[in-house]
């Protein structure tokens, strides 16, 4: 039997051998991955591009917003990372109180914070509110408390801290001053009136040197006015036969500029002065420094060229 296969009548043969499959592979424009597990990881990065793709979209649904009810994590704890040798207590023992800032020296008197607010962190935070210690001296035990960490305990004893503050800045003046210049009496009567939330009026007799008699609150007002009558101010000198007086009020706001009621006031103090012959020295305004245009953080009617 012949071996030769039957051909087509122009001579081709009925059977075609199949074409080799690594010249397919060879010409193929397809990338074919060596391996199922490289064919795996391709098709895991495309579909993570479509994930990303389509997300994109949707951003905003994934930002997360910041409300006042978004619960407050924990912070890193200060305290723990700082060195043994950097921490406050160790810092006043070897150096001194001279050497604390105020912050740790507010932590010194709060001793401890609570979980996820460590006492570094919470004396910073309660400088950072009250601006700085002559800023916390008015606050109350209410306004500490809204200082999360700090309870009533620990806003007790902050209030009674400021409090011998203010009690010492005042004993420290319980010398009668010579009341001679505008910077002389607001030195002597700031302790009296850092903090306040409203009006006082005071009224200081001097005698024959301006030394001071005695200091005398004639009315406390509002935030914005303090209420004196002319009356009121000359009884307490006749009183304490005092050879002059001088006025002085506060300015919650700190701006020590007069109001038209401080300019009436003083126009009536002065002419009742002419009238009971009790030489009526000045009228001063207190209030910041930081608040005032000139600087200086009070106004003399005298130095002013009105009295």
């Amino acid at each position: 039997m012949s071996t030769t296969e039957p051909c087509r009548s122009g001579g081709e043969p009925l059977h075609k051998p199949p074409a080799a499959t690594h010249r397919t592979a060879a010409f193929s424009t397809t990338p074919q991955p060596a391996f199922q597990g490289e064919e795996d990881s391709l098709k895991q990065k495309m579909q993570s591009s479509c994930r990303i793709a389509r997300g994109a979209e949707n951003r905003s649904q994934l930002i997360p917003v910041l409300t006042e009810n978004t619960p407050e994590y924990p912070t890193a704890n200060r305290l723990l990372e700082t060195a043994v040798g950097d921490r406050p207590q160790e810092r006043l023992e070897k150096y001194g109180s001279t050497a604390l800032s105020d912050a740790e020296l507010i932590a010194m008197l709060l001793r401890s914070g609570t979980a996820g607010h460590d006492v570094l962190t919470l004396s910073n935070r309660l400088m950072a509110a009250g601006g700085s210690l002559s800023g916390l001296v008015k606050w109350t035990a209410a306004d500490f408390q809204k200082l999360k960490g700090i309870g009533t305990v620990k806003s007790l004893q902050l209030v009674t801290v400021m409090e011998i503050a203010k009690r010492i800045a005042i004993d420290r003046t319980s010398a009668e001053p010579i009341l001679n210049r505008a910077q002389i009496v607001v030195d002597y009567l700031l302790p009296f009136v850092r903090g306040l939330a409203v009006e006082k009026f005071y009224v200081l007799c001097l005698n024959r040197k301006n030394r001071l008699i005695k200091r005398a609150e004639i009315s406390s007002g509002t935030a914005h006015a303090a209420l004196a009558h002319p009356r009121e101010v000359f009884r307490t000198a006749m009183q304490e036969s005092s050879s002059a007086i001088i006025c002085a009020h506060n300015h919650p706001s700190g701006d020590p500029a007069p109001s038209a009621a401080d300019l009436h006031v003083t126009q009536l103090i002065r002419d009742a002065a002419r009238v009971v012959d009790i030489p009526f020295i000045d009228h001063i305004v207190i209030g910041l420094a930081t608040c005032d245009p000139l600087g200086k953080g009070y106004y003399s009617f005298r130095e002013a060229g009105l009295l």
